[in-house]
């Protein structure tokens, strides 16, 4: 069957369905959860604290097994890897939607998290290496219109689960997707060559890694709810700083290392990487305060707040294939940078919102910010996976998806100690508008100066050549 499929002259965009699978998934289960919270922590009896950690534990484990994944990909083949990460993703799913209790629903979902770990590791090289460099970009492109329409999807899919057959459905429907995708992925996908030569597993990197990077999240994740001076805030963020710095050692020294450090050599690598990292931050500082404007200043409803904020997806899943497609002509150089700026005239303009904007008055901030992301994503994403060579790719698409993570968290924990050091509170009384959107428009100009940090430091990567 593999055979007479990869004979087909569009055999590499069968790949791309298949890679838009999983894509897709480990995207919709990411937003599609934060709405059913609320019944969630009724229903099993959670008070908020504890509720934190059906998000917080799946975060964790994605951001911290990554590049671990990416690199057993790159050993033992990444077809072998990405089927498995479905299996894993489906089988947590169908446990998450059997939970009693509240912990148990959260030991599901790291085990879901670690399927999800295994699919996000894996999908941008399998792109990368199946696609020649003239298409590489247009395809990476449609992946990222795939990741917009399942941040698109899962709330208003959400909603309308839970209202049909309660909260347990948002995660019995990856189930049959899961089986699906499994079956796409070993029907499909090709039977990579692995890179073995030898080599062995790193465990102590991997396991200094992994505990590294959850000390450091878990730190900056409960800063603000357990108080950045606390003990607990202090000692996570110190173990997790000195695992981390262990980590850096011990990948110097042995001989096949989990992440190879000479790929921040490679300038359009540690640059694309950099400007990625500084890109989420900057987005998702207003993902966070964004709609604590439009419900708790402009008094819009859920409904309508849903609504507005699914143009920027929208415009983002349009403006990414053809940004991919132009930069696979053009190179990165001026559409990342470019998008950049954009994204950061975006912020300036959120900026200047008052607090009686009306409805059309927000669209335009939230346009530029899609057009910039969408600009911005795609060949920034095919200059990465460009700069490392074919037995890299796997651990190269770890360590971009973990880039993209640890913006988020980054982006989020910033955002909010700004805005309440400089007196904002996230549901104002009539008295408290104007510190609101005092906090509000400091917070915004800040991401501003990090967007065009992020442009500054695109702009020093090296262009890709002309693809022929």
């Amino acid at each position: 069957m593999l055979e007479k499929i990869k004979d087909l002259p569009n055999y590499r965009w069968y790949v791309l369905a298949a890679v838009a699978i999983g894509t897709f998934m480990s995207t919709l289960d990411g937003s599609i959860v934060n709405v059913a919270l609320p019944t969630i922590s009724g229903q099993l009896h959670s008070n908020l604290s504890t509720l934190q950690w059906v998000v917080s534990a799946y975060l964790l484990t994605i951001s911290s097994l990554l590049p671990v994944f990416g690199r057993i990909a790159d050993l033992i083949g990444r077809k072998k890897v990405y089927a498995i990460g479905f299996l894993i993703f489906t089988l947590g799913s169908a446990l998450c939607g059997l939970a009693q209790t509240i912990w148990f629903l959260v030991g599901t979902r790291v085990l879901q998290a670690v399927g999800a770990a295994m699919l996000m590791s894996n999908s941008a090289a399998i792109i990368t290496a199946i696609f020649p460099p003239r298409e590489r970009g247009k395809a990476l492109g449609l992946v990222g219109t795939v990741v917009a329409l399942g941040s698109l999807t899962g709330p208003a899919l959400g909603g309308v689960l839970i209202g049909l057959a309660g909260w347990r459905s948002i995660f019995y429907i990856n189930v049959p997707i899961g089986i699906i995708g499994y079956i796409a992925a070993l029907l499909i996908l090709p039977v990579d060559q692995s890179h073995k030569n030898n080599e062995r597993f790193d465990f102590a990197g991997a396991l200094s890694f992994t505990l590294g990077m959850i000390g450091v999240l878990l730190g900056i994740n409960n800063g603000e709810s357990w108080g950045w001076t606390s003990p607990s805030v202090l000692l996570s963020l110190v173990l997790g700083t000195v695992l981390l710095v262990f980590f850096v050692v011990i990948e110097r020294k042995v001989e096949h290392p989990m992440i190879h450090l000479s790929l921040f050599r490679n300038r359009p690598f540690l640059i694309g990487n950099l400007s990625g990292w500084l890109s989420f931050v900057a987005m998702f500082a207003n993902n966070m305060l964004l709609p604590f404007y439009l419900q708790g200043i402009l008094n819009y409803n859920p409904s309508q707040v849903g609504l507005m904020l699914m143009v920027f997806p929208v415009v983002m899943a349009i403006i990414a294939p053809i940004s991919g497609n132009a930069s696979d002509k053009y190179g990165p150089l001026i559409l990342t940078t470019g998008g950049l700026v954009i994204t950061g005239l975006g912020f300036l303009y959120f900026s200047t919102l008052p607090a009686t904007a009306h409805y059309y008055q927000v669209i335009p901030g939230l346009l530029l910010m899609g057009l910039g992301s969408g600009m911005f994503q795609s060949p920034n994403n095919s200059s990465v996976m460009s700069s490392v060579p074919p037995q890299k790719l796997g651990i190269a698409g770890g360590i971009n998806s973990l880039v993209r993570n640890l913006g988020m968290v980054t982006g989020i924990a910033l955002s909010v100690s700004l805005f309440e050091a400089w007196g904002g509170v996230t549901m104002p009384k009539s008295v408290q508008i104007g510190a609101f959107m005092s906090a509000y428009h400091s917070v915004m100009l800040v991401a501003m100066c990090v967007a065009l940090v992020a442009a500054a430091v695109s702009a020093n990567r090296k262009s890709y050549a002309k693809a022929k």
